[in-house]
């Protein structure tokens, strides 16, 4: 989604927006530009520190708010520094914070941002190693080991964790209860009971109930000879918001690059896990197709919250987008691929730039956002806080708004079994390898009768052909 998993414009269109841009100004807020690097700013003036938003979350409208207050509660406090926040539409966010760059007005800070957009700037964090140990800034408050998470490829402390998102099963309890079947099951490694057996919950069990829960205008599911594909009214599965990399990561974890950085591989489980997707949309009719997923009738592309998906895989944060969906859903585990379970993991978080001319206050804004103004920012932006002693208090805030006694403890639970590596790690020439990614991914559900093998041989060579132009 649009968490991590973001909509990159095309390059050229980049090029476009610097060559017509005057001088880079992309968004109406340029922080970080113009002062000396260590003055502090004009004397007797506040340093301003640009915010730009939303590589990520927190574009939508009833995030901006809490994102507002939180800009004048830090600047009502603070006489030194002055927070502006810039807030662009995510699908024009990646060109916007691109022209600003090219434009010599890059923000300071950014986010909140996944793996996946920061990727899109590699190499261009801030490390925050000195800066840390300088203040005395306090990691140990945050979830074990994910600290680590932002030290990685050799670029330093590049981050701070912020917000977690654990992926599990969304599902429709009126709808299983409407089909005479049990729910998913809520804890990890117990079966689930189909027709009154005990049967193992994994791919190949949520491809079976994903049939029994597909219905056709008629009452017919699509285990019935009489089911008409042509007339759906209601779908088994979805894996809401996921590209392929999120959709082969369930069936495993891995990379579309070797560990010599530079070949490009499809991992089997991933080509597995596309074949499955692939027999799911166009032979079982049990997975919408690219078409239905973007018709206005099923959400524009936010299927599940139309209220005809029985089950979802997606993120904690779908809890900011599933305001349609009734009143009756749940979360369950991820079903297993043989005996591996793995919830592929999302987490974002704000970042340096790493040519700020203010990188001591930028720190001070960035520590603000991820702790006193963390518990307002998550609530709105659905991330479970990375700072355990305030997860509590998340999900409370979450029962409030779905009063219908969410399992919470499904998505703790999950964080255990995310995807290492991640599926959005780095690849060379990430945005174009994400274009394509995405690209093939819309081949996959909008084209029957594909040869689905030969597919990703040719997706496999095209990688490397994009490899192969990485500078």
């Amino acid at each position: 989604m649009r968490s991590t998993t973001l909509r990159f414009g095309s390059i050229v269109a980049v090029l476009a927006l610097v060559l017509t841009a005057c001088g880079g100004t992309a968004g109406e807020s340029q922080g970080g530009s113009g002062e000396p690097a260590s003055s502090g700013g004009t004397a007797g003036e506040p340093v301003e520190i640009h915010w730009f938003c939303c590589l990520g979350a927190g574009d939508n409208p009833e995030q901006v708010p809490a994102e507002n207050a939180v800009v004048d509660a830090f600047n009502e406090s603070h006489d030194d520094i002055e927070l502006v926040l810039e807030i662009v539409d995510y699908d024009s966010a990646f060109d916007a914070m691109s022209v600003e760059i090219a434009g010599g007005n890059a923000p300071d800070i950014a986010g909140p941002v996944g793996v996946s957009g920061a990727e899109a700037f590699h190499g261009q964090w801030l490390d925050l190693t000195d800066l840390i140990e300088s203040t005395g800034f306090d990691t140990s408050q945050f979830t074990e080991g994910s600290v680590d998470f932002y030290n990685t490829g050799g670029e330093g402390q590049i981050g701070l964790p912020f917000a977690i998102y654990p992926s599990m099963l969304y599902y429709h309890r009126d709808m299983f209860d409407e089909a005479g079947l049990e729910y998913p099951p809520h804890t990890q490694g117990d079966p689930y009971i189909l027709d009154g057996e005990e049967v193992p919950w994994d791919m190949d069990t949520l491809a079976e109930v994903a049939r029994r829960l597909t219905v056709d205008v008629n009452g017919n599911d699509a285990t019935s000879a009489d089911f008409d594909p042509e007339s759906i009214a209601q779908w088994g599965y979805e894996p809401q918001y996921q590209d392929l990399r999120a959709v082969g990561s369930y069936f495993g974890s891995g990379s579309l690059v070797a560990d010599d950085g530079t070949t490009a591989q499809v991992p089997d489980e991933w080509a597995d896990a596309w074949k499955w997707l692939y027999e799911r949309t166009w032979t079982d009719h049990t997975t919408m197709t690219e078409a239905q997923v973007n018709a206005p009738e099923q959400g524009n592309g936010n299927a599940y919250n139309s209220g005809k998906i029985a089950m979802a895989l997606t993120h904690l944060w779908y809890t900011c987008c599933i305001g349609d969906a009734g009143e009756d859903w749940d979360i369950a585990v991820v079903p297993a691929n043989g005996d591996t379970t793995t919830s592929n993991f999302n987490a974002d978080t704000f970042r340096i730039w790493g040519d700020t001319e203010h990188p001591e206050e930028a720190f001070e804004v960035l520590t603000y956002l991820l702790t006193d103004a963390s518990q307002d920012l998550l609530q709105v932006y659905g991330g479970m806080p990375a700072i355990e002693s305030n997860q509590d208090a998340f999900f409370a805030g979450l029962d409030e708004t779905y009063p219908q006694d969410v399992d919470w403890q499904v998505a703790k639970d999950m964080v255990a079994f995310a995807d290492n590596p991640s599926f959005e790690a780095f690849v060379p020439n990430y945005q174009e390898t994400f274009d394509a990614i995405v690209a093939f991914g819309s081949k996959l559900r909008s084209t029957e009768g594909l040869d689905v093998d030969a597919e990703i041989a040719t997706f496999t060579e095209q990688l490397q052909e994009i490899y192969d132009r990485a500078e």
